[in-house]
């Protein structure tokens, strides 16, 4: 089929197949934003060593890879969980949101702030980590692609 609405490639006569599924969303998922968050951590980073040094640099990448970890225990969770149980998942992702901010928060006061940590270099790297990963798994959810329906049945008809 042919159309000279437009100029360009003349479409073929080859089949058009379908894209099917996102084979593994959540490992895709984490990829993505981990790249994305890193990028943005290191960034900061080399900010932060011309404006505050080397403590600078170690607390921003300190607090953009605490959010990191946060983040993707939860993808690895969804991966391994979502594929035996989808219907559990979500279950385990809240049973595991509530570990985390309980275990984080053990650790960080109990180990406490550390003498080299610049508290605004911590969050300001906490924060890019943050709104660059949300800002990732958005886009990686849109272009996800899912399948909601079943495929239909092909009924054979009998040659009457």
């Amino acid at each position: 089929m042919t159309s000279n609405a437009e100029s360009g490639r003349l479409s073929g006569k080859g089949d058009v197949g379908a894209s099917g599924p996102t084979r593994s969303l959540w490992l895709h998922l984490l990829k993505l934003s981990t790249t994305a968050s890193a990028a943005g951590v290191l960034l900061l980073a080399v900010l932060a060593v011309f404006l505050q040094g080397a403590d600078g640099a170690l607390s921003s990448t300190s607090g953009g890879l605490l959010v990191m970890l946060f983040f993707g225990i939860s993808l690895l969770v969804g991966h391994f969980v979502g594929r035996s149980n989808p219907s559990g998942a979500v279950g385990m992702f809240v049973a595991t949101y509530f570990t985390k901010v309980v275990g984080f928060a053990v650790v960080l006061f109990a180990v406490g702030a550390p003498q080299w940590l610049h508290g605004s270099w911590f969050v300001a790297g906490a924060v890019t980590a943050v709104v660059l990963w949300q800002a990732s798994e958005l886009y990686g959810f849109s272009k996800a692609r899912l399948q909601i329906y079943n495929d239909p049945e092909t009924k054979e008809t009998p040659n009457a």
